[in-house]
C-alpha cells in the first residue's frame, strides 16, 4: 500500500519578528510545520529559540528540528512551547538512546535526523525506536544550501531495510527535484526556501503538494 506523502513547510527564522511573520503566513496553508532551532555550535548559524516559540500564538501542529548540541537540554522547553514532535541529530549526542527515552517520557514523538556524511549502518539499530528518520540532503544550518543527491542512495538503503519507517528529506528540495526525491522512497519533504523565499508561499506549497500526489512509495 502506498504511503501518504506530505510536504512539511520548514520555518527558519533568525529573530522573533521574522518568526511571527512566517507563522502568520504559514497559517494560511499549512496544518503542520517544522521549526528549525539552531544553536550556533552544532551548526554555524543561530536561530529562534523555544522561548521565542512560546511567545507566538501558533494554530497549527508542529515539530522542532533541533540542530543543536545536547538536544536533551531542549526537550522540556519544546514540550512547553507546544511541540508535537522533536527531531534531533544522531551526530549531536553521545547517547541518542537517552534522548529518545526522555522525549518519550515527555509524551513527544521522536525523529532521528541524519547528516549527509553518516552511513545507514551507524544509526540503523535506533530506527525501530523512533517514529521517523530525516535525511539532511544539504549540509545543515542555512536556507538555500546545495542539494546533495548522493543522500538518496541512503534513503533507498534504509527503505529496503525498514520498509515501514517514515522517511523524510530536508534541504534543497524544490520543484525540479521533488519527484526524483519522492521516487527514492521519501515520505516527508521538509521545504524551506522553495516555499518561504518565494513571492507567493501558499501557491508554491500547493504546487509541490500536487507534484508528489501521484508518486507512490516503493513498499
Amino acid at each position: 500500500m502506498a504511503k501518504l506523502k506530505k510536504v512539511i513547510p520548514a520555518i527558519l527564522a533568525e529573530d522573533p519578528k521574522a518568526l511571527e511573520t512566517m507563522v502568520r503566513e504559514a497559517e494560511s496553508f499549512a496544518s503542520y510545520v517544522q521549526f528549525d532551532i539552531m544553536d550556533g555550535q552544532f551548526v554555524p548559524s543561530r536561530s529562534i529559540t523555544s522561548q521565542d516559540l512560546m511567545a507566538v500564538p501558533i494554530k497549527f501542529s508542529w515539530e522542532a528540528h533541533l540542530m543543536v548540541e545536547r538536544p536533551e537540554d531542549y526537550l522540556n522547553d519544546c514540550r512547553e512551547a507546544g511541540a508535537k514532535k522533536v527531531v534531533f541529530h544522531y551526530e549531536a549526542t553521545s547517547s541518542p538512546q537517552s534522548v529518545i527515552s526522555r522525549a518519550r517520557e515527555l509524551g513527544l514523538e521522536v525523529g532521528l535526523a541524519i547528516n549527509p556524511e553518516t552511513d545507514v549502518p551507524a544509526f540503523l539499530p535506533l530506527v525501530d525506536e523512533v517514529d521517523s528518520v530525516l535525511f539532511l540532503t544539504v549540509h545543515p544550518g542555512f536556507y538555500g544550501s546545495k542539494f546533495i543527491p548522493e543522500v538518496l542512495d541512503k534513503v533507498v538503503e534504509l527503505r529496503q531495510s525498514r520498509p515501514s519507517i517514515a522517511i523524510g528529506a530536508d534541504g534543497g528540495i524544490k520543484e525540479s527535484n521533488i519527484i526524483q526525491i519522492a521516487h527514492s522512497g521519501v515520505d516527508e519533504f521538509c521545504v524551506g526556501s522553495a516555499i518561504f523565499s518565494q513571492p507567493k508561499p501558499a501557491e508554491r506549497y500547493y504546487h509541490l503538494v500536487a507534484l508528489i500526489k501521484e508518486v507512490s512509495s516503493p513498499d
